[in-house]
């Protein structure tokens, strides 16, 4: 659980971070215990906690989440989850 600690930190950062990669998104939903699948239109569906988003993957540069819209629904999706990074 080290690495989604640190994927989550990465994502409730301020400033924003931007280099964020998207294995390591898909692998913090099914780290905390959600279902990610890819359907056929460049969208990953993430059931966790029952509930469920659809989230664009990023097709551009090197798959990193760089995009300030896309990272706040996922910070939103996983608040109301009852996911945030364990403070310090």
């Amino acid at each position: 659980m080290p690495h989604t600690q640190e994927t989550l930190k990465q994502l409730f950062a301020h400033p924003t971070s931007h280099n964020i990669a998207w294995r390591d998104i898909v692998k913090l939903f099914e780290g905390l215990g959600g279902v990610a699948e890819e359907t056929k239109k460049d969208h990953l569906k993430v059931k966790l906690k029952g509930k469920e988003m659809t989230f664009l993957i990023p097709r551009h540069g090197h798959h990193t989440l760089d995009n300030n819209d896309e990272i706040g629904h996922i910070r939103r999706f996983l608040r109301e989850c009852g996911f945030e990074p364990a403070h310090k």
